[in-house]
């Protein structure tokens, strides 16, 4: 009987109302450590080790989460034993309503851990038990208050970007999506859920080895584009491939290029033109987006067991062991070609301009100052749960009275680059 005492605790499977399943492994006490930012996508197969590796690593020995809305405890021995890195515990929560997301246990565990992965399945899954609710604050408080590292595979690669296809109608196939870019498959969500550092304005996509996804990516950042007047970005990977996001931006790709053809890839509208829009994405008629053959940049990395090949997304120009190609499409047909590497001089231009914005006074009081010499688009704030506070701003001024005292995080944004300021109310 005590040898099936200790044996439940090294690995043992609870239930909560059927609104979601536990799967322990490892220590039972909570282990605090300071973990290192990051965020790891796996294009959606079997995970490359070497990149699990570097996954682990950064969460500093602590304490491992995996989020899955479908299967079981698959990762727990895979991350606690098999990969040689010594962490604390793996926890995988296999989540069935809202309601289990929700629950105060697992919110806790959230809270607690100093790496978060979610597995694959239907990303509209995560979509509907993880956003516009306790799950969603206390995922942005990871990723931006405590800056843990963060991944997931498959659909759950899918909803890391701060842009997103959420499947909420099925999936949708290259052709549905190239005859009618507003086909109701084509489901975006835009800057609404997650908050994760480098990956704005980004929409992944996964299973690369299907050349089809090409199109069909293409037209997920034709659509952003159109629906908000603005340069997209995206982010894509064999399904053997995966991309490591250092805190610094620079992404290294982790495959076993050449013994296989695994990729990522890094998709932009072209920066080069001041007109960049589709010249047709409309409700209905096939998507048209050319542009003398160059709509979309594209750098194509190999990825290697020792991830060195990288892409920097400081700038979404530099990287190294890559090649550039231009995507476009012409009237429904998609189209590919070798290219020449991209001069975004504009987007580093901005990047001086950003590290000239200020904040201040801090701590503040009523009002904090912005001083500037170009306009922003957008600031936002946030609380230390990750929730958005609303503002009364203008180009100068923040009116912070209905601010009570404590932490504040407050984004300044524009195009793809941001920063953030942490200020204190007094």
């Amino acid at each position: 009987m005590k040898s099936f005492y200790y044996l439940f605790l090294f690995f043992s499977c609870y239930s909560f109302s059927q609104s979601y399943i536990e799967y322990h492994t490892g220590n039972t006490a909570d282990l605090t450590v300071t973990p290192s930012s990051g965020v790891c996508l796996m294009g959606g197969a079997s995970e490359s080790d070497e990149a699990m590796v570097w996954f682990l690593n950064k969460a500093n020995g602590g304490d491992v989460v995996v989020l899955r809305a479908s299967g079981s405890d698959g990762y727990n021995n895979y991350f606690y034993t098999d990969l040689g890195v010594t962490i604390n515990s793996v926890r995988t929560f296999v989540i069935n309503t809202e309601a289990g997301a929700t629950n105060a246990y697992v919110l806790d565990k959230i809270e607690k851990a100093e790496a978060i992965w979610f597995a694959g399945g239907d990303q509209y899954d995560y979509v509907s038990f993880f956003k516009d609710n306790a799950v969603e604050a206390a995922l942005n408080n990871f990723i931006n208050v405590k800056q843990g590292v963060i991944g997931g595979t498959s659909a759950g690669m899918a909803i890391l970007g701060s842009s997103y296809f959420d499947a909420e109608n099925g999936t949708v196939t290259n052709a549905q999506a190239l005859s009618n870019p507003y086909h109701n498959r084509v489901s975006l969500g835009y800057n609404d859920f997650l908050n994760v550092p480098f990956l704005e304005n980004v929409i992944t996509d996964t299973h690369y080895d299907d050349p089809d996804r090409r199109s069909r990516h293409t037209v997920f950042l034709a659509r952003f584009a159109t629906d908000n007047n603005a340069r997209s970005f995206g982010i894509a990977c064999n399904e053997y491939t995966a991309v490591c996001i250092d805190n610094d931006g620079k992404s290294y790709v982790y495959g076993d290029y050449p013994n296989y053809e695994e990729h990522a890839f890094f998709l932009q509208t072209n920066c080069n033109l001041a007109d960049y829009l589709p010249e047709n994405c409309t409700t209905g008629n096939p998507l048209h987006w050319n542009k003398s053959g160059e709509a979309v940049k594209v750098y194509k990395v190999p990825g290697m067991t020792t991830g060195e090949n990288y892409f920097d997304l400081s700038d979404w120009t530099s990287g190294s062991g890559g090649s550039w190609q231009n995507w476009y499409v012409n009237n429904g047909s998609f189209t590919t070609s070798a290219s020449v590497n991209l001069d975004c001089s504009a987007l580093s231009v901005f990047e001086n301009e950003l590290e000239t914005i200020k904040l201040f006074p801090n701590p503040f009081n009523n009002t904090i100052t912005i001083a500037q010499n170009k306009p922003i688009i957008k600031i936002e704030c946030f609380d230390t749960l990750g929730r958005i506070i609303p503002l009364n701003s203008n180009e100068e001024t923040i009116n912070t009275n209905a601010l009570a005292s404590g932490i504040y995080f407050f984004k300044v944004s524009k195009e793809k680059s941001f920063r953030i300021f942490k200020m204190v109310k007094e």
